[in-house]
């Protein structure tokens, strides 16, 4: 892992992105680039745009201005061709979004065979290695109520991974879970930073972010204000609203 490991143009470039809800502007002239393998950890204050700005990505928000690419291809408006990137783009959520009548296996096998097109026994197979790895593999014939909510986001995790996505992101992934759930959830995405996957994490995990990004971008009322490898951002923030963050949270 590392930034300065990765060669070759971004995987993702945001330019001049802006959004909009009503009268109120939630995303102001967001610039980004995040490079293969590369671990990119968005934090800031609640509404700062972080999620939004997430969401964007692969386009669940429309921007109103700007520009997105993923590995040099323009974000498609819609049809078949967002449908195309969205396969490529793994996106975890706050809550689950797993289908409740569906055994957790079954929930990571439907991808993989209705838009990949494999067999149910080639999908079948990656399913029970990817909930292994996970961590979950003992309740792959459970209905996804039978879990915990931390187990529940694991295979969330697992059933992102089966499509083979170039690029994971993460929206919060650990505010709904009780406290004891968090760091299980944690370690999976920690593994995952580690065997070199692209990553961008909106999270309040700040422990996380200190341990797996590569870099750590703070946003505040819809822009980002900073940006730094994790060690500069934690020790010497440069901006007053980031200190201010900082101290809050880390209080806790």
């Amino acid at each position: 892992m590392g930034a300065a490991d990765v060669v070759g143009r971004p995987l993702v470039r945001i330019a001049g992105l802006c959004k909009s809800f009503g009268a109120t502007r939630v995303l102001t002239d967001i610039d980004l680039e995040v490079r293969r393998g590369e671990v990119v950890v968005v934090i800031g204050p609640s509404g700062s745009g972080k999620s939004t700005l997430c969401r964007c990505i692969n386009r669940l928000e429309s921007p109103d201005a700007g520009s997105i690419e993923i590995d040099g291809r323009a974000v498609p408006v819609e049809g078949a061709e967002l449908a195309s990137l969205r396969a490529d783009v793994g996106m975890v959520f706050q809550s689950f979004n797993l289908f409740a009548h569906k055994s957790v296996r079954e929930n990571v096998m439907l991808g993989p065979i209705r838009v990949r097109g494999a067999s149910r026994a080639a999908a079948r197979d990656r399913a029970d290695q990817l909930l292994t790895r996970v961590g979950v593999r003992e309740h792959a014939d459970k209905l996804p109520a039978q879990l915990s909510g931390g187990q529940q986001q694991r295979v969330a995790i697992a059933r992102a991974l089966a499509m083979d996505p170039t690029l994971m992101l993460f929206d919060e992934p650990t505010s709904a879970l009780d406290p004891e759930m968090i760091s299980e959830v944690l370690d999976v995405m920690t593994e995952l930073a580690s065997d070199g996957m692209t990553m961008i994490v909106v999270t309040h995990e700040m422990g996380f972010a200190r341990r797996a990004a590569d870099r750590v971008v703070f946003m505040a009322d819809g822009r980002i204000t900073e940006r730094a490898d994790p060690e500069t951002f934690f020790t010497n923030p440069r901006t007053a609203r980031a200190q201010d963050f900082l101290a809050r949270v880390l209080q806790h």
